[in-house]
């Protein structure tokens, strides 16, 4: 079934203006990102108008219908662009506006000239740059890194971008060998691929939108809202693919509890409390290890699992946090009272995360018995004690 030029128009308007509202729709369950769904609405919008324009461009002077077409035109793409830009909170609002201003001008100085030539291959210059630049934007955006539906975005728009850039220069080509009625041909293909990225760019955004959103609230359920650390299910979680990761190699994990946690409590209140799992979760993070996975299990009680690190290691960083921590807790410039903190250090040869833990605790457990401030290892032979 042949599908005429016009029947084309239509149909790219009608998918546009859908995608335009789902996207308006979607902005009420996104707020985080519903700048990013109205500046990619606003682009939708455009490309709107300059269909409408288009369809109708015989009723102006041809310089001025082709013109506005295509201005309206690379302003929904340059919108699409600042949509991709703002995921990672950037705006190309003046280069936008400046490029817009040259496309202007030069259809004003020179589309008069070569009005045809201009619609038909110059024109898509520009949109195959604005395309390509906003597939490199997603490509090299950090807030979307890592997430399943960015390659597909990046591709959709760099398609995007090599069809106009082949339209660009191969159109000429074969017009010139097939005659005339090879721009008709270049027509319709322009304007069914246009439907098909009418739907599909916007559906890429979305679905990066959803992706994102999802992962953060993934995190948020696996992060200690306190102290910023991983929680319990971290720990399982991303544990196991640690210990999976790292089969034959050494892993250690470090158990903590803060001693008299509770008569802290009590005797400073409960802000002082907080105060200091603060202060330790920060001295945690930050003596752990770069690799290390810290981890708030609930309470005062925390544990460290340190991927590449031997027995020796794991009491050297374990002996560094406990000093640590007890110099900070007394500093005036922090909670200013004696805090210290018991450690357990699991077994070598445990090599599941739920033996390691369970070993782990155990020697904490003696550690406290002992009279706390001190580091136990459940491996026999190796005792510290705390600084």
């Amino acid at each position: 079934m042949q599908i005429d030029l016009q029947t084309l128009w239509y149909l790219t308007v009608g998918t546009l203006t859908v995608s335009a509202l789902l996207l308006l729709w979607e902005r009420q369950a996104h707020p985080g990102r519903a700048d990013v769904l109205a500046i990619l609405s606003g682009g939708l919008l455009a490309f709107i108008l300059g269909c409408i324009v288009a369809m109708n461009r015989s009723r102006f002077p041809m310089t001025l219908g082709m013109g506005a077409t295509n201005v309206l035109m690379m302003s929904g793409y340059l919108l699409v662009l600042n949509a991709a830009a703002g995921l990672d909170g950037r705006r190309h609002v003046r280069a936008s506006a400046v490029a817009l201003g040259v496309i202007a001008v030069v259809w004003v100085v020179l589309g008069t000239q070569a009005p045809a030539a201009f619609w038909n291959h110059v024109a898509a210059l520009p949109i195959a740059l604005a395309s390509g630049l906003t597939a490199w934007t997603l490509l090299r955006s950090r807030a979307v890194q890592g997430l399943r539906s960015r390659p597909l975005a990046v591709a959709i728009s760099g398609a995007h971008a090599m069809f106009y850039l082949g339209r660009a220069f191969l159109s000429p080509v074969l017009a010139q060998w097939y005659g005339p009625d090879m721009l008709s041909a270049i027509a319709k293909a322009t304007m069914t691929e246009a439907v098909l990225y009418s739907v599909a760019m916007p559906m890429s955004f979305l679905a990066l939108v959803r992706e994102e959103e999802k992962r953060q609230l993934l995190r948020l359920s696996q992060t200690d809202q306190l102290t910023g650390l991983a929680n319990r299910h971290a720990l399982f979680s991303q544990g196991n693919r640690i210990l999976a990761d790292r089969a034959g190699r050494p892993v250690s994990l470090l158990a903590f509890d803060l001693d008299h946690f509770k008569a802290i409590n009590d005797r400073h209140g409960h802000a002082v409390g907080d105060d200091i799992l603060a202060l330790f979760a920060r001295i945690l993070r930050d003596e752990a290890g770069a690799d290390a996975l810290p981890v708030r299990l609930g309470g005062e009680e925390f544990a460290a699992l340190l991927p590449d690190c031997d027995a020796e290691e794991a009491l050297r960083r374990a002996s560094g946090i406990a000093s640590l921590f007890a110099a900070a807790a007394v500093r005036s410039d922090g909670p200013g009272i004696r805090a210290t903190v018991s450690i357990g250090l699991a077994a070598p040869d445990c090599r599941d995360l739920s033996g390691m833990l369970a070993s782990a605790d155990g020697a904490l457990y003696r550690a406290k018995r002992l009279g706390r401030n001190r580091i136990e290892s459940a491996q026999p032979n190796r005792v510290s004690a705390a600084a």
